[in-house]
């Protein structure tokens, strides 16, 4: 695989954890070492989905880091994830859900679904996106991508052009370590796994939440 491709490419089933650099265990033994952390906080012990249409993103970013945090019994617990950043981003009839087991008064397991940006509403709006993953699934498209960039140098794209998506703020990974960018991103048929997400400014329309008992009503 070159280390840039200029214009369009598609990969289908497209894995965010695609490469050794970002995956290996020794690299999470380092990141670990110098106390990386993906996320601007301590993740719950809960894992959650997302499934989506379309997401359409700009100054795509992507490193290796860990997120940090307790499971749900109160142990320290560290995973790894890759870190997707993006300057702005659409997202096309989203679905997030989360479920919490073994609830007491017989509730067994309860899934909080979410949805937004569906038919008949504008689309999801994300400022500043940064999405901790650690699973994903999709068609993706990609313009002027550059793959195995050093994470410390991920705002200056070739030609000069600079911008602030980046190692995420307040947050640490390696800046040595491997990273890819691109000036566009658009990813199709989207389902993933994830530790966390955080954005400048989040706008739902049409949000809708919904609780109910069992798994049956996850995302995917």
């Amino acid at each position: 695989m070159s280390s840039q491709v200029r214009g369009g490419t598609r990969w289908k089933r497209f894995a965010l954890v695609m490469v050794p650099s970002v995956a290996a265990t020794a690299a999470v033994g380092i990141g670990l070492a110098q106390g990386a952390l993906a996320a601007s906080f301590a993740v719950s012990g809960q894992e959650f989905k997302v499934k989506a249409a379309e997401l359409e993103g700009w100054d795509f970013v992507q490193y290796g880091s860990v997120a940090s945090g307790k499971t749900l019994d109160g142990k320290p617990m560290n995973a790894p994830v890759a870190v997707s950043g993006f300057s702005e981003a659409y997202i096309t009839n989203m679905c997030q859900s989360v479920v919490t087991p073994k609830l007491p008064f017989d509730l067994g397991s309860v899934t909080l679904r979410l949805e937004a940006g569906g038919a008949g509403h504008d689309r999801v709006y994300a400022k500043d996106l940064y999405l901790d993953v650690s699973e994903l699934d999709a068609d993706a498209q990609f313009k002027n991508i550059d793959i195995g960039v050093a994470a410390g140098s991920l705002t200056k794209f070739p030609g000069g052009k600079e911008t602030k998506t980046g190692i995420q703020p307040n947050t640490e990974a390696n800046p040595n370590g491997f990273a890819q960018r691109a000036e566009k991103a658009v990813l199709k048929q989207v389902q993933q796994k994830a530790w966390a997400t955080t954005a400048g400014t989040f706008n739902l329309s049409g949000l809708k939440l919904r609780l109910s008992k069992g798994t049956e009503a996850e995302c995917y």
